[in-house]
C-alpha cells in the first residue's frame, strides 16, 4: 500500500510534542511491515543544519491561499529508509518556532493545500492520506471540495487522527473564503458554534477519524471530554475508531541506552539499582532504600498537578522521595520550587525538558506518578513500564489501555478511577506497600517490562484500517 502521513512536525526535522514522536515512529513501523509509508510536514527554519544538508530539492510550484498566490518549494529527505517530503516557505516557515503565531490559520491553510498540489508534482501517488490534529485538517475537506474529481487524484481515502481533541483549529468566519478560498456554500462542512472549526471540516469529510487510543475514541463522545464537538462525532461516530500508540523501543531500551548509569533487562534488572543510587547523587538526594517518585511532566492543570499538590507531603511522609522535572504554568512552577526548598534532600525538581535527564528518571526511579485529569494516549507511562518503573496512573484515555492494576491479574501498575486526591493518595500507598514486599515488586518490575508497547504492534492496527479503506492494488 502507499500511504502519506501529514503532520505538522516529525522526527528527526521538528518537534513540540507527542505527535512528533507518532509521526516519526509509526510511518516507519509501517514501512517496516512491507508497504510504502511517507511523511510530509513543514520545512521550519529551526530544522538542524545537519539534516538541512541530507535534503534534495524535487520541485517549486505555486498555492493558492485565498486570493493569493504563494511560493512552495518542495525538498526530500531519507531517513532510516522512509522519505520525508518537506514543503519549503520562508514567508510562513522561516521563523523561530513551530506555533503561535498570529497566522497559523493561514501558515497550515497554506500547508494543507500544498500537501494536495504536491502530488502533482512528485513521483508518489499515496492510496491513503493520514491527516494529523487540526492543522492538516483541511487536507480532507480540500480533496472533497477542489481535488475529488480532477484528473490524477481519483480513489484517494483520507484518515484524520485526534492526537488531542482541546485543540481545533477554530477561527472567525471571514477565513473562510479570505483565507481558505472555500466558497461559502460548503460553510457547513466548517461553521461550528459560530466560528470556522477546522478539526470539524476533517470529522465531516475524512473517511475514517482514529484517536491515540481506544478509551479516547469513546471518552471524546461525551461532553466532557469533547470540548464541545461531541454533537459532530456522536453523528459521525461510525467511522470513528481508537488505536493505542506505541513507543520507540530502540531509543527507550535499558539494554543499550547510553545516558543511564548502568544497563538492564528483564532478565537481568540489578543494574535498576545502580541506576537508582547514581540518580539520587546526580540530583543530591538522600541516599537509602525508600522509594523514588518520579514525574516528567508538563504543569498544567489537566496532568492532575492539582491533586498531587493536594496530598504531597502526606504522600512525603509516607516515606518516599521525588525526581520532578517539568514546565509549564507558574503556579505549579512554584509549587514544587516551594516542596525542594522546604524538602532539599528528599524533594528535585529541574524546571525545563531535559531529555537525557527524563531517561535516567524513567530508568532510575521505582515508581511514575502520572494522574491525569484527561490523557489521550500519553507515552510516559509506557516508557516508564519500559525501564521497569512502575506507572501510578488514573484510569483515563490511553492510560486506562496500557495500565492494569497491580491487584488483578497481569497487572502491570497501580490505577485509581475518580479525579480525587485521596484516590490518587491510596494508590501510592499500595504501590509502597507492594515496593516493601520485595520478591512480589521484583515480579511486577519483571512483568511490566515485558509489556509490549512497540509501534510494531500498534501500525498492523493502521495497516488494517488503510486496507479497509484501499484494498491493495
Amino acid at each position: 500500500m502507499r500511504i502519506l502521513y501529514a503532520a505538522s512536525e516529525a522526527l528527526p526535522y521538528a518537534a513540540s510534542g507527542g505527535l512528533a514522536d507518532v509521526a516519526g515512529s509509526l510511518p516507519a513501523a509501517v514501512k517496516r511491515a512491507g508497504h510504502d509509508c511517507r511523511i510530509v510536514l513543514p520545512l521550519y527554519k529551526n530544522i538542524k543544519p545537519e539534516l538541512r544538508e541530507g535534503l534534495e530539492f524535487l520541485c517549486n510550484f505555486t498555492v493558492d491561499v485565498g486570493w493569493r498566490k504563494q511560493y512552495c518549494g518542495v525538498f526530500k529527505g531519507v531517513v532510516n529508509g522512509v522519505v520525508y517530503y518537506l514543503i519549503d516557505n520562508e514567508y510562513y516557515f522561516g521563523r523561530d518556532g513551530l506555533y503561535g503565531f498570529y497566522d497559523d490559520c493561514e501558515r497550515f491553510v497554506f500547508f494543507s493545500r500544498a500537501i494536495l498540489e504536491m502530488l502533482k508534482h512528485i513521483d508518489f501517488k499515496p492510496q491513503v492520506i493520514n491527516c494529523n490534529d487540526w492543522q492538516t485538517a483541511l487536507v480532507p475537506v480540500y480533496y472533497q471540495v477542489f481535488y475529488k474529481y480532477q484528473y490524477g487524484y481519483d480513489g484517494i481515502k483520507t484518515v484524520f487522527t485526534i492526537h488531542n481533541i482541546q485543540y481545533q483549529g477554530k477561527y472567525g468566519m471571514d477565513v473562510l473564503n479570505d483565507v481558505m478560498g472555500i466558497p461559502m456554500y460548503h460553510t457547513r462542512l466548517l461553521e461550528y458554534d459560530g466560528s470556522i472549526n477546522m478539526m470539524k471540516g476533517a470529522i465531516e469529510t475524512a473517511d475514517k477519524i482514529t484517536t491515540v487510543s481506544p478509551s479516547y475514541a469513546w471518552e471524546i463522545l461525551d461532553p466532557w471530554y469533547s470540548y464541545s464537538l461531541d454533537r459532530v462525532l456522536v453523528n459521525k461516530q461510525y467511522k470513528l475508531c481508537g488505536f493505542l500508540n506505541g513507543i520507540d523501543t530502540d531509543l527507550y531500551n535499558p539494554d543499550t541506552d547510553p545516558v543511564i548509569a548502568k544497563n538492564f533487562s528483564a532478565k537481568d534488572i540489578s543494574g535498576k539499582a545502580e541506576c537508582k543510587k547514581a540518580l539520587l547523587s546526580e540530583l543530591n538526594l538522600q541516599e537509602g532504600d525508600e522509594p523514588v517518585i518520579g514525574i516528567v511532566t508538563r504543569f498544567v492543570s489537566h496532568k492532575g498537578i492539582d491533586l498531587i499538590k493536594y496530598v504531597f507531603e502526606d504522600i512525603l511522609n509516607m516515606g518516599v522521595k521525588f525526581a520532578v522535572l517539568g514546565a509549564g504554568e507558574k503556579i505549579y512552577e512554584d509549587f514544587f520550587k516551594e516542596m525542594a526548598w522546604r524538602h532539599p534532600d528528599r524533594v528535585s525538581v529541574t524546571l525545563g525538558f531535559v531529555p537525557e535527564l527524563a531517561r535516567r528518571i524513567y530508568a532510575s526511579a521505582d515508581m511514575f506518578l502520572m494522574p491525569s485529569q484527561s490523557e489521550p494516549c500519553g507515552l510516559a507511562q509506557m516508557i516508564s513500564m519500559r525501564y521497569g518503573t512502575i506507572p501510578i496512573v488514573r484510569e483515563t484515555g490511553g492510560l486506562r489501555d496500557s495500565v492494569r492494576d497491580a491487584g488483578g491479574e497481569n497487572g502491570n501498575g497501580f490505577t485509581f478511577k475518580t479525579y480525587n486526591a485521596h484516590d490518587m493518595f491510596d494508590a501510592v500507598r499500595r504501590a509502597k506497600d507492594c515496593y516493601n514486599d520485595r520478591s512480589r515488586w521484583n515480579k511486577l518490575v519483571v512483568d511490566a517490562m515485558n509489556n509490549d508497547f512497540s509501534w510494531d504492534s500498534s501500525a498492523q492496527l493502521y495497516i488494517g484500517l488503510y486496507r479497509e479503506l484501499a484494498p491493495e492494488d
